[in-house]
């Protein structure tokens, strides 16, 4: 029984914290970003589906689901966030970047393929994604996209679009196929640049899963 008691406690404090996140979906939403963040990908999609399962207009908004399905490999579930996401956001070159990726590796993809489907984007004026939309559409350079992070641009400022250039030089050479510039550029963004941002720690965890 000695035994017993404490097993017993756990149970009813696993069930009482459960109870908890069901009476508080925005916990949910919040266990779900650390789950990704940690790399446990298909938990962090349980927990967003359960928090919009309280909230389904929500369901739209949740990019960072789309995020999720790409590093669980759920490619198409992907592609069908990223195109209902720009819905209520019509001006993000991230959503139809992370579009093109999910194409790309969904069955059938190709890089041919998402450039076709690729999401036109007017009106985002964070540096450098004006040129990093150019790169993925197929009509831009590497080159163009460093040299717009680096202009006018000092310290923190910097750094945070040298962080973001890097990144999608990455993920723009992984839909390429070439894993050593993308290792290259997603190094950088995750150590040299890094920053604390959702996006940036996003290239922290890109740069932990492709190193393994």
């Amino acid at each position: 029984m000695r035994l017993l008691l404490p097993i017993l406690l756990l149970a009813l404090l696993a069930t009482l914290h459960a109870q908890d996140l069901a009476d508080n979906p925005a916990a949910l939403q919040q266990r779900g970003h650390e789950h990704f963040f940690a790399g446990r990908f298909k938990e962090a999609i349980a927990d967003y589906d359960a928090y919009l399962a309280a909230f389904p207009a929500r369901a739209p908004h949740h990019w960072q689901r789309g995020l999720a399905y790409y590093y669980a490999g759920d490619y198409e579930k992907g592609v069908a966030q990223f195109e209902s996401h720009q819905l209520v956001n019509r001006h993000d070159v991230e959503n139809a970047v992370w579009h093109f990726l999910c194409v790309v590796r969904a069955k059938d993809g190709s890089v041919e393929k998402a450039r076709k489907q690729f999401i036109p984007i007017v009106g985002d004026t964070r540096v450098p994604l004006k040129e990093v939309h150019a790169l993925f559409a197929g009509i831009g350079t590497p080159e163009a996209v460093l040299t717009a992070a680096q202009a006018n641009a000092e310290g923190e400022l910097l750094r945070n679009q040298l962080c973001y250039a890097h990144l999608y030089l990455g993920l723009y050479y992984e839909a390429l196929g070439d894993d050593n510039k993308s290792a290259s550029h997603i190094k950088l963004a995750a150590t040299t640049y890094k920053m604390d941002h959702y996006m940036g720690q996003v290239a922290q965890v890109h740069h932990k899963l492709r190193s393994k």
